[in-house]
C-alpha cells in the first residue's frame, strides 16, 4: 500500500485572514477535479510559527510560504506531474 501525500494548510488566524480560506476550497478543488482525492491526506493545522510569511502548507513536510491560487495550482502540478481534469 502506497503511503499517501501529506497536505498540511495552516488555518492559523493569521494565515486564515490572509487567504489559506480561499485556498483550502483551490486545493480541495484540485484534488477532486483531478481525481487525486484517493493519493492525499488533506488537512488543516494549527499554526506553523511562521506567521509573517503566510499563507502557508505543508506537504510531506516541505513547508511552503506566501501562498496564492495560482502559486498552490504550480506546487501541486509539480507534485503530481501534469494532470487532466478530462479522464
Amino acid at each position: 500500500m502506497e503511503q499517501k501525500v501529506d497536505i498540511q494548510i495552516c488555518l492559523g488566524s493569521s494565515c486564515f485572514s490572509r487567504g489559506n480560506k480561499v485556498l483550502v476550497r483551490v486545493i480541495e478543488q484540485y484534488l477532486n477535479e483531478n481525481n487525486l482525492r484517493h493519493l492525499v491526506h488533506f488537512h488543516g493545522a494549527h499554526c506553523f510559527s511562521s506567521c509573517d510569511k503566510g499563507p502557508l502548507m505543508s506537504i510531506d513536510g516541505r513547508e511552503y510560504q506566501q501562498l496564492n491560487e495560482e502559486r498552490v495550482r504550480m506546487i501541486l502540478n509539480e507534485i503530481f506531474g501534469p494532470v487532466s481534469s478530462v479522464l
